[in-house]
């Protein structure tokens, strides 16, 4: 018996890692999406720290302290607003000058090249490291290759040529050799190094169990951001897609949280998510980032941004032009369907004219037999008391009886001939299929189970997760089970209705063609088995994939 359920046991474990990680990926997707949403407020907390290093400079006369406002002020604005930073920058190797200190002259500068190579001026830059003599101030050497490296490589990403290209690689492999023996091995900038170098070289495991030691680590988010987006360059090296996509996701996650507005982990995920059908989704990730990097004027990443996005946004407007259709199809269709019911419910208001006119000839039918009955009746006492004529008598009740009888045949014959009439003229009228369908209930029931398949197959067209979401937000399924020439059924459609947006309860109960107090019944067993607060499960229900977007 155990052997024949052994493969079945054997692919259900098997597939319990995939959906691990499926989940997983999700979950840190939804926190980006959300990340995503509230960008501005990260930005915000960005802008008050900035504003309240501005205010302590109205206060402060002192040049050194003014000169360590500056560098504050420069760290916070280089990956924020480079423009910002570059002024900033200037500032800091002024007051350096004025206070004519070699060390800080060489940090003003190194902070200035810096700068002036993210947002593209690269012979500048050069021109200010240039005059750097760092043996004057051994301490910067870590930064001073830093900056150099840092410069080489926007310079190589920009290279035309294959020549070019291996030049500054070259160049940028002796600056990482230098960046190891100068950078503490216990520091962020080390590791960085590290890991880079071991992936150029293929060494994708060892620089993993280096970063993977390292991260938890971390509190400093733009550290966690670019520790992240190592491990997914790794992982992409290795390729495995699904790690990439979350150490990407992580990466983002930060960098957006830190208001770090020049960064490439967020770019590189739209992409990858475009490639993998999440156009939406991949299009709002790109737009941020294309934002972020406008905002903050990083050039290269905003050329880099621009070489993806027409990609990706024709994807996407193609998308939208495709469900614009699909909801005018729908539109459409549901338009006629409801022009038809309510054809439908005119004849049927007329044919129950049609029945309370035949059911006042009845009234007048039956008033003339209560008069016929009296007629008998009067006759039956005549009979009484003429009891010689008893014989006559009991002839004479036979006939009014069998004459009553007649008159109940006829009568019913009359509505028999009254009923063939009508229909002989609706048959032969101008809405011969409308009335063919009040003759039956078989073609409204037929009618209404296509109306609600089609309800169904459009719903889950646009919410193809609707079911298998709703089932995450209630404790068990048990009023949710469908038959299996189902697609939903009435509980499940309540809430594709409230989904919708179609709140009422006496809505709702038209529509589903059901009591109110059954919708009411639904509406209250399906909050009493949220998984979380019942008051806020109908709001969850209408949140049912904004991670299109």
């Amino acid at each position: 018996m155990m052997k024949r359920y052994l493969p079945i046991i054997l692919f259900f474990l098997l597939a319990i890692p995939f959906v691990l990680k499926a989940n997983r990926i999700d979950s840190v997707i939804l926190v980006l999406d959300t990340t995503v949403e509230n960008h501005q407020f990260y930005s915000q907390q960005k802008e008050k720290k900035l504003n309240t290093l501005k205010e302590s400079l109205k206060t402060t006369f002192n040049d050194e302290q003014q000169y360590e406002i500056f560098g504050k002020l420069y760290d916070e604005y280089k990956k924020y607003k480079t423009d910002s930073a570059l002024i900033y920058a200037r500032k800091k190797l002024e007051l350096a000058i004025k206070l004519n200190d070699g060390y800080r002259i060489t940090d003003a500068r190194l902070n200035l090249a810096s700068i002036m190579g993210v947002i593209g001026l690269y012979a500048e830059a050069v021109s200010v490291i240039d005059q750097v003599n760092i043996e004057n101030n051994p301490e910067l050497k870590a930064y001073y290759f830093h900056c150099y490296r840092t410069i080489y490589g926007f310079i190589g990403d920009y290279a035309v040529t294959n020549h070019e290209r291996e030049l500054y690689k070259s160049k940028i492999n002796i600056l990482r050799d230098s960046l190891l023996l100068t950078n503490d091995p216990t520091s962020a900038p080390h590791i960085m190094v590290k890991t880079d170098r071991l992936i150029e070289n293929g060494n994708y495991n060892e620089a993993l169990k280096i970063a993977f030691d390292y991260f938890p680590t971390l509190t400093d988010q733009n550290e966690k951001a670019i520790i992240a987006y190592t491990i997914s360059l790794a992982f992409k090296g290795m390729n495995d897609l699904e790690n990439e996509k979350y150490w990407l996701t992580v990466s983002a996650i930060n960098d957006l949280q830190s208001a770090t507005k020049e960064y490439i982990s967020l770019r590189n995920l739209a992409f990858l998510l475009y490639q993998e059908g999440d156009i939406e989704r991949a299009y709002k990730y790109i737009i941020r980032a294309l934002n972020d990097a406008l905002f903050g004027n990083a050039r290269l990443r905003t050329f880099e941004i621009t070489q993806m996005l027409p990609i990706i946004e024709n994807a996407y407007q193609s998308q939208m032009k495709s469900r614009q259709r699909l909801m005018i199809s729908a539109i459409i269709i549901t338009g006629s369907l409801l022009i038809s019911l309510l054809i439908l419910l005119v004849l049927l208001f007329r044919q129950m004219l049609k029945i309370n006119r035949i059911s006042n000839d009845l009234n007048n039918s039956n008033i003339q037999l209560q008069r016929v009955n009296q007629d008998l009746n009067l006759a039956v006492k005549e009979l009484k008391i003429a009891n010689n004529n008893l014989f006559e008598a009991n002839v004479i009740t036979e006939e009014y009886i069998g004459r009553y009888m007649d008159l109940c045949s006829e009568y019913i014959d009359k509505l028999d001939s009254y009923r063939k009439r009508i229909n002989r003229i609706a048959i032969t009228g101008s809405q011969q299929e409308i009335i063919q369908i009040t003759k039956s209930k078989q073609l409204i029931e037929d009618e209404l189970a296509e109306f609600y398949h089609n309800f169904d197959l459009t719903f889950l067209k646009i919410f193809p997760d609707f079911i298998e979401d709703f089932k995450k937000l209630i404790v068990d399924d048990e009023y949710i089970q469908t038959k299996p020439e189902q697609l939903m059924n009435t509980a499940l459609r309540v809430y594709a209705l409230i989904r919708l947006g179609i709140t009422d309860s006496l809505k709702i109960s038209h529509f589903l063609r059901c009591s109110l107090s059954t919708v009411y019944n639904y509406r209250t067993k399906m909050r009493n088995k949220a998984v979380n607060d019942r008051n806020s499960f109908e709001p969850e229900v209408m949140n049912i994939g904004k991670k299109m977007g």
